[in-house]
């Protein structure tokens, strides 16, 4: 028993693991991340859709939502090695247009990252005339107005957190599956090459080593 160990436990030695079925793992455990942040995301964000909008903070939304398609877009993005794909949405047990629906949420977070093409689509600039009935006309000035970026209602963030939800449950059944890949590839390494491998700084409200991963998160709304 370590004199640095919190309450008295004892902790496992823990160390990196740099084989291809705990990239895998690794990479199945941020798909899961960002799907848990999507849905604390749209939870918050209903919480303030059910304010008065005369009460809400305007940057408040928009941050949660904007937020919320970030991360759940980085899930898919052809950039991860090992990200969710489409045929991950047909295997969900969702009905209606479920694949409509991702790909509308993919766009919005176009929306969100994507300087626009057209710039009138931001911003729209006018010229200030005189009025039509006034003795003289002549311009008047210049007037720029910024486009409101519009909110989805709650309908559509009920429907992405239960996406993500939905998601976050087959990932994370994958990821209990894919532990014992892991764990039986440690096992064909070395030990003492193991014991010569970087330690992680595993505390003790970390998950111990050989633990499953936790439930998934429940569908939100």
């Amino acid at each position: 028993m370590g004199d640095n160990d919190p309450a008295g436990v004892s902790l496992p030695l823990t160390v990196a693991l740099d084989v291809p079925s705990a990239q895998v793992l690794a990479d199945q455990t941020a798909v899961i991340q960002d799907l848990q942040f999507v849905m604390e995301s749209c939870r918050r964000l209903l919480a303030e859709l059910a304010r008065p909008e005369s009460e809400r903070d305007a940057v408040v939304p928009l941050a949660l939502w904007s937020s919320a398609v970030v991360s759940y877009a980085r899930c898919f993005s052809s950039g991860q090695r090992f990200g969710l794909t489409t045929e991950d949405l047909e295997s969900l047990p969702l009905q209606g247009e479920v694949l409509k629906f991702h790909k509308w949420v993919i766009e919005e977070r176009n929306r969100h990252t994507r300087h626009s093409a057209d710039p009138f689509e931001v911003a729209r600039v006018g010229v200030a005339l005189a009025t039509r009935d006034g003795a003289k006309r002549q311009i008047k000035g210049i007037t720029v107005l910024a486009t409101r970026h519009v909110l989805v209602d709650d309908t559509g963030v009920r429907q992405l957190g239960g996406l993500a939800s939905e998601l976050a449950k087959q990932t994370a059944e994958r990821a209990r599956t894919q532990q014992d890949v892991v764990l039986a590839a440690a096992q064909k390494l070395d030990l003492d090459r193991l014991y010569e491998l970087p330690a992680l700084p595993v505390g003790a409200d970390d998950q111990p080593a050989g633990d499953r991963p936790g439930e998934a998160p429940r569908a939100e709304g």
